[in-house]
């Protein structure tokens, strides 16, 4: 008989299971849900998860995810924690919960985690990309913003190198949620790359505020048409400015791609996994753009 099956002395308790910690990599396509976070009367991606866990462990769960992406947007290697009330190898919960998910959303990764891990506390830093097409397409458009105007590339670049560091971005952020949240922001990395009729963009930081992503890519496409200078948009961090609420783009071509913890290093930049249709270039999938 295991020690722990044995039935425990007279005044003793016997020992409880305890809960288990996994950490959780997800991809999902964010068009039709409210966003990540679960929401009344809403179809949210963590619900979804949840609903999910909840079947496959049967019983209550606890899972919290890195990054609380807004409706529409999307994600390419999502970070969550599950707190579950028992274990299940982490191969056997990889396959349960893609059974029971929807296609939208996939689990990519399923690692066993110390006790005090947490997704959203614990990470040192996040990417987002952003896509932007310069032309029309039928079958990209949940997952780029088509801008029809000419755009100066190298304009948007130094645009958004104008806001490296650590800045004060409230100009920037929605302060509708999170009233009270510091709008203070290291911005670690921004790359701006061409490829076919892409643009793509990627901002690295510490942290986010809610559509800050959206709403500094809404101020590049002004400045690569030529609207704003440079000086105009560092000027947006020393005082307030209402124009990049103005300008907030769409959801559709943002992607959470990437959260890092201590000991991580930046990815090298990527298109997304999926085809879109470029007539210059054709598909793009796992094609690097910082070589």
């Amino acid at each position: 008989m295991n020690r722990r099956d044995r039935i425990p002395a007279h005044g003793r308790t016997a020992s409880v299971p305890s809960r288990c910690m996994y950490k959780l990599t997800i991809e999902y396509d964010g068009t039709g849900f409210s966003g990540w976070q679960t929401q009344t009367n809403a179809r949210s991606v963590q619900g979804t998860l949840v609903d999910a866990a909840r079947a496959l462990f049967g019983g209550e769960v606890d899972l919290q995810g890195a990054g609380r992406t807004d409706a529409g947007v999307h994600a390419l290697a999502q970070v969550a924690h599950l707190d579950a009330p028992h274990r299940l190898p982490p191969p056997r919960i990889l396959r349960g919960l893609n059974d029971l998910l929807p296609a939208p959303v996939n689990i990519l990764k399923v690692e066993e985690a110390p006790p005090g891990f947490h997704a959203r506390h614990l990470a040192r830093g996040r990417s987002y990309l952003y896509l932007i097409s310069r032309e029309r397409t039928a079958f990209g458009k949940r997952y780029v913003w088509w801008v029809k105007d000419e755009l100066d590339v190298g304009l948007m670049r130094t645009a958004v190198e104008s806001l490296r560091g650590f800045h004060d971005f409230s100009s920037f952020a929605d302060k509708r949620i999170d009233k009270h949240l510091s709008t203070e922001v290291r911005i670690d990395r921004t790359d701006v790359a061409a490829w076919g009729g892409l643009i793509v963009v990627r901002i690295a930081a510490s942290h986010f505020l809610w559509k800050m992503v959206r709403r500094i890519v809404g101020i590049m496409v002004e400045a690569g048409r030529g609207r704003l200078r440079p000086a105009e948009v560092e000027q947006m961090l020393t005082s307030a400015s209402p124009l990049p609420a103005q300008c907030t783009a769409p959801p559709s071509g943002l992607f959470l791609a990437q959260v890092l913890y201590e000991g991580d290093r930046l990815q090298p930049l990527t298109l997304p996994p999926f085809p879109l249709v470029l007539r210059e270039s054709g598909r793009g999938e796992g094609r690097r753009l910082d070589q």
